[in-house]
């Protein structure tokens, strides 16, 4: 059974192998917890578990369950807006319409809303209208941080599972696998950032691996006071192209952030991070983010490249 794949959470997934063993399995299915808690790992097995055709669902290896967890499966939508802030009400609206068009496939259609804390008004009351009464073979699965993000008339149709932080040996040793070359310090301190949510630890450690040079030679230069490597690093980046040059302040603010964490007395997830809270005070790093932060702004708004590194050469001594 296919629930493995979910790191701990032992009560949930208790439950919930239980009621696979009598099949019930509901229509409707709210997943609360914070990004990276394991949301989109648990919808996956559900809807596996809602096409699979073993008698122990979901098994993982029938044809429904490899297309489900390989996302192809032709019953199993998507339903986002990822240009937009809010989910538009089109979409919902687009999606209730092909709610009536029977599976292709499967036993049932099932519609994966990953942003359903980001519903507006208009998109809750269209949801909501689908919901009361939908075709035996319709199901939704709803992910959001928080369960008081949707209507409580939602969140009355749905079962709800609250996403649970992992015991710090789990984590760590899960770490540990995906990350072999990290120190035990490193992934103990991205324990402690992450709240003890996998997703969130594994991001801050894949960030630590993929310092670039030029973050490096930041991280050195603001660490070490000097202001002509910091002229020399930002000389050359007024060559860069806008999304480059986004990208690396990204870098950077995240960088400092982490910095800022270590001085507020969280563990540093990267050495530079840790250089950088032992050399400038809490009030210095604040001022750089700052800057940092206007930077990014001001590449939005089309100003020069050149101009932006001029400015930074300023700001940043």
């Amino acid at each position: 059974m296919k629930l493995e794949q979910l790191l701990g959470n032992e009560q949930l997934k208790q439950n919930l192998a239980s009621a696979f063993r009598q099949d019930r399995i509901s229509h409707s299915y709210l997943i609360c917890g914070p990004e990276g808690s394991g949301k989109h790992t648990l919808a996956r097995i559900l809807a596996a578990a809602m096409e699979c055709t073993a008698p122990e669902r979901p098994c993982g290896v029938c044809p429904q369950c490899r297309k489900v967890f390989s996302g192809v499966h032709p019953d199993v939508i998507t339903v986002d807006d990822p240009e937009h802030k809010a989910v538009s009400v089109a979409v919902i609206r687009e999606a209730c319409a092909d709610l009536y068009i029977r599976p292709n496939e499967g036993r049932r259609k099932v519609y994966l809303l990953p942003r359903a804390g980001d519903l507006n008004p208009s998109s809750s009351n269209a949801l909501l209208k689908v919901m009361e009464e939908p075709p035996d073979y319709g199901a939704f699965i709803l992910l959001a941080p928080n369960a008081q993000n949707l209507l409580p008339t939602i969140r009355s149709r749905c079962v709800e599972l609250q996403m649970r932080p992992l015991p710090k040996e789990v984590l760590l040793e899960a770490l540990a696998k995906e990350f072999p070359q990290q120190s035990r310090q490193a992934l103990e301190a991205a324990f402690v950032r992450s709240g003890g949510y996998y997703g969130q630890a594994a991001a801050l450690l894949t960030g630590a691996d993929t310092v670039s040079p030029q973050t490096e030679a930041f991280a050195r230069a603001y660490a070490g006071k000097d202001r002509l490597a910091l002229t020399m690093l930002l000389t050359p980046l007024e060559k860069w192209k806008r999304e480059d040059f986004s990208q690396l302040l990204r870098q950077w603010l995240a960088l400092l952030q982490g910095a800022l964490a270590m001085r507020a007395g969280a563990p540093a997830v990267s050495p530079q991070a840790g250089q950088i809270s032992q050399s400038r005070t809490a009030a210095e790093i604040f001022h750089t983010i700052r800057c940092l932060q206007d930077a990014q702004q001001a590449v939005l708004s089309n100003v020069s490249i050149g101009t932006l590194c001029g400015a930074l050469q300023v700001q940043l001594r």
